[in-house]
């Protein structure tokens, strides 16, 4: 015994306290033990968990003390310093693992309390998603009704369909008590109720536009409460308990055709607006929301939109009348003046079959009357008859050829034909005039131009005796020339007429002929008048032959038929004038050779 390593208890050992202590300590290691084991299966079967390491020292901290407890059994007895060590070293090993344990706890524990703060951060966050989700169904809920709506209005162009669907979709979108529309009146210094959802305001009722709740909702583009005691709203209060219900109002902007210029600006004039005023139900404490505000506004636009297009409708088909109406006042015009045109021609060609039947007897008997012996008075007289009955011949061809081509009934006769032959022909005819007058006339043609061409021989030849004729008559002393030539490119820029654009081409060319005199001239402002039927100059001083006015403006006319132009240049009185004309003909396979620039006549003064 004296060399036994045991250690004795301090105290004695009472045995059922000591047997009780031994089962408690027993249970608290079995206790101690299993806990680390459900932490374990805990953390395995965790998908998340942020303090794993926790978890491992509360384990270790957890299976120290059961190891206390367990090592503590044997010191109810009897036990070596072996074991009092061991009991040591576990209790020493427990105590640095608790403070440990504690002092992370320490650390972890603003950690916990912020993922709880975090917790109800996320929770308050999900609510007002889920408020936001729920504004956001609203809204679209209501876009829904909103295009709905336009869809609707923009479906007819009826100005009374278009403000009751409007009313009767607002009441049923926003469930309104009342909804009405105030539009101006003709004279703009009143509002009249024209439509209301349920009658509860008069419908005719007017209301002054001078009210300054009237001017406060003409002034502002969005939606304004508006008291429900306003002239605009007009609540009567039903009996017993009573919640004024909230009231709006927006203008809606009306747009007419009288607004706008041909450019498309508007005119700078007064506005003319309607109200419309809309009202929540009286018996809830509901409150007009931004978005519902945004619709109505929206809503508003929308109207003022298709009434614009009823309006431009309204105006397009009063315009459409208005045109059927003139398009039958000128269908009727113009029948009326062709059967005029006709009565006239059938006139003009009966008068000229019935008169040239007289007018060449008389001219044929005048024409013997000078062959015989006659004395100077008689001589006289009988060529006056005969000066003037060829004159009044003249006047009568030209009025049935005027006719015949005012009313598109003349055809020109194309055929080959000799050309240099018809410029020949033309001086010969007025050749005995110049010789009388003492004129020196000159033929000059180019040498490019081809003698025979294809065209209108007949109404050539006319038009070079009417411009020559004239040249001739104009012109009291001096020379009158002819200048034919082929139309070349570098002469374009000669032309006087920027709207006449010939092109010549393998089958045709452009003739340019030039009349040139030394006569009496013409004004500047007299020439845009001479080629008017049954117009003279008479503005110089030399103005007094005879004639009828006709013989340019059949030329011209001739000339627009065959694809040519004309014209007339002069710088004054008594500076003569230049007559130019160009004329489209078809060019011939078989051409003769023509000289040189040659002078074919020229007569000189005796």
């Amino acid at each position: 015994m004296e060399s036994c390593d045991c250690i004795d208890t301090q105290w004695p050992a009472d045995e059922l306290l000591v047997k009780y202590q031994y089962i408690s300590d027993f249970f608290i290691a079995l206790a101690y033990f299993s806990i680390p084991l459900e932490l374990i299966y805990f953390v395995q079967k965790s998908a998340f968990f942020p303090y794993r390491w926790v978890l491992m020292q509360f384990g270790a901290f957890i299976v120290l003390c059961g190891a206390t407890h367990l090592i503590n059994l044997w010191t109810f007895s009897m036990h070596s310093k072996t074991v009092a060590v061991v009991m040591t070293v576990a209790k020493i090993s427990t105590a640095v693992v608790s403070c440990a344990t504690a002092l992370m706890l320490v650390h972890i524990i603003p950690d916990l309390l912020s993922v709880k703060t975090r917790e109800v951060f996320l929770k308050n966050k999900a609510e007002e998603l889920d408020r936001e989700m729920g504004l956001i169904r609203t809204q679209e809920e209501t876009g829904r009704h909103v295009r709905m709506l336009t869809h609707e209005i923009r479906s007819t162009l009826d100005r009374h369909t278009i403000l009751k669907t409007t009313l009767v979709e607002l009441g049923r979108t926003l469930g309104l008590e009342e909804c009405a529309l105030w539009m101006p009146s003709r004279t703009g210094m009143n509002l009249q109720l024209s439509h209301t959802l349920r009658h509860q305001i008069p419908v005719g009722s007017t209301v002054s536009t001078n009210l300054p709740i009237v001017a406060q909702v003409f002034n502002s583009n969005e939606a304004i409460r508006i008291p429900h005691t306003c002239p605009l709203a007009r609540i009567r209060p039903p009996a017993g308990r009573y919640v004024p219900p909230e009231v709006v109002a927006v203008r809606v902007p009306l747009l007419h055709l009288s607004n706008f210029q041909i450019n498309d600006w508007p005119e700078l004039s007064a506005k003319s607006y309607a109200v419309m005023v809309l009202m929540l139900p009286t018996d809830s404490a509901r409150k007009w929301h931004d978005h519902e505000l945004e619709l109505i506004e929206v809503v508003a636009d929308q109207v003022a939109v298709a009434l614009s297009h009823a309006a431009i409708l309204e105006e397009s088909m009063r315009a459409r009348d208005m045109l059927m109406e003139q398009n039958i006042a000128l269908d009727l015009a113009r029948r009326e003046a062709e059967m005029a045109i006709r009565a006239r021609n059938d006139f003009l060609a009966v008068m000229n079959h019935e008169m040239r039947t007289p007018m060449n007897a008389i001219i044929a008997l005048s024409s013997l009357l000078l062959e015989i012996e006659l004395t100077p008075e008689q001589r006289v007289m009988v060529e006056t008859v005969l000066k003037s009955s060829n004159l009044l011949a003249t006047l009568i061809n030209d009025v049935l050829e005027l006719s015949r081509l005012e009313d598109g009934s003349l055809e020109l006769d194309i055929r080959t034909f000799n050309l240099h032959g018809v410029f020949k022909e033309v001086i010969n005819l007025i050749k005995p005039v110049t010789a009388v007058k003492k004129l020196s006339l000159t033929l000059m043609l180019a040498p490019d131009l081809p003698v025979y061409a294809v065209g209108d021989e007949k109404r050539i030849m006319q038009i070079m005796l009417n411009v020559v004729g004239n040249a001739v008559k104009f012109t009291k002393e001096g020379y009158v020339s002819v200048i034919a030539s082929v139309a070349k490119a570098d002469s374009l820029r000669d032309w006087r007429a920027p709207e006449f654009y010939p092109v010549s081409s393998e089958s045709h060319f452009y003739l340019r002929v030039q009349v040139k005199d030394s006569g009496c001239g013409i004004s500047p402002q007299d020439i845009p008048h001479l080629f008017t039927k049954f117009t003279q100059s008479r503005s110089g001083p030399n103005r007094s032959n005879d004639g009828t006015g006709l013989g340019l403006a059949l030329s011209k006319r001739f000339l627009n038929l065959m694809e040519g132009h004309i014209w007339i240049e002069s710088e004054g009185f008594d500076k003569g004038s230049t007559v130019t004309i160009i004329v489209k003909l078809g060019t011939c396979d078989n051409q003769i050779e023509s000289s040189s620039l040659q002078i074919v006549s020229r007569t000189r003064p005796s």
